[in-house]
């Protein structure tokens, strides 16, 4: 958006954004981002393209979140923890956080854990450290403690029974 250092328009950038936010979702925070630097760090004019981004709903920070939340639990694998640990570094608020996280599938996250989890679990079922491995992989994952420590040992108990 900005050539050889020297500011663009408002207008221009405003145009250029809405392109850019017809394509994808963006959160306020990127919106900004974009905005600013396109200007040469006028974040003042950068707040009112945002503010007129947001009035004619291209940037919805609560459409953003939903989106995110379900896109990282469904294709990526994340667990709540990492989701909500992701949008809050975004600057998305606590109330749009949660809310995002109450439209994932906890039945469909939950066999995507499992599955995940299995899958590790294969690749390092003669490790000694493999309980401590596995923990470790299902909570960076930005699962909870609980479900990821549950499925471990019924991972761990089935290979015992089956040796």
């Amino acid at each position: 958006m900005k050539k050889q250092g020297i500011p663009a328009e408002p207008a221009k950038v405003a145009d250029r954004l809405r392109v850019l936010c017809s394509r994808r979702e963006y959160c306020r925070a990127d919106v900004m981002k974009k905005a600013a630097d396109a200007l040469g760090g006028d974040c003042a004019a950068a707040e009112k393209i945002v503010e007129l981004l947001a009035k004619e709903k291209y940037v919805d920070d609560m459409r953003y979140a939903c989106a995110f939340a379900r896109d990282k639990a469904a294709i990526s694998g994340w667990g709540a923890a990492k989701i909500r640990y992701s949008l809050s570094a975004k600057g998305v608020g606590r109330e749009i956080i949660e809310a995002a996280l109450e439209e994932i599938d906890s039945d469909r996250a939950s066999r995507r854990l499992e599955k995940l989890m299995e899958n590790k679990f294969r690749s390092i079922a003669s490790d000694p450290q493999c309980r401590l491995k596995m923990l470790r992989f299902g909570l960076g994952r930005g699962y909870d403690y609980d479900e990821v420590a549950r499925i471990t040992d019924e991972l761990v108990r089935k290979s015992r029974q089956d040796a």
